[in-house]
């Protein structure tokens, strides 16, 4: 298998276009590159690493290098009961870029499940309902009237 960086490239910015698009941040990649990678760290975060493993494997390259970037595995899991929990880890993660990324929980909340809506076009329905199925309940409930169903 040859490893084509360009092709990899061209297909990251293609993606980071369309997700920036749906988050509504058209033309600013900075944040949302910030964004993305902050969910899925939060992510990576609440599901086991072998849940972790079989979401990587179905990622294309460039989501593969965001998601285990600065990974240390941990066998203790957060504490996330809620959407807002998530949210709190997430501001967490982002550090100081916090209250640019995620100044309102609303706006976080969307940005979260717009992320999996984009994960979608990459990852199993099968693969997204194990995850999903780690969550904590009441964040699978929402998952699932969002926009699962």
């Amino acid at each position: 298998m040859a490893l084509n960086f360009n092709q990899y490239a061209a297909e990251g910015n293609t993606f980071m276009k369309a997700y920036a698009k749906e988050l509504r941040l058209t033309g600013d990649y900075d944040k949302a590159g910030r964004i993305l990678s902050t969910v899925l760290h939060g992510l990576r975060e609440m599901i086991t690493t072998e849940e972790s493993l079989q979401l990587i494997a179905q990622l294309p390259m460039f989501l593969k290098a965001v998601y285990v970037n600065g990974w240390t595995i941990k066998t203790k899991k957060e504490k996330v009961k809620n959407m807002d929990d998530f949210i709190e880890l997430l501001r967490s993660i982002s550090g100081t870029t916090a209250s640019a990324d995620f100044y309102s929980n609303e706006i976080a909340e969307d940005d979260v499940f717009s992320t999996f809506k984009m994960l979608r076009n990459y990852v199993s329905s099968g693969q997204m309902e194990d995850v999903i199925g780690q969550l904590p309940k009441q964040l699978k409930r929402l998952f699932y009237n969002y926009s699962f169903k």
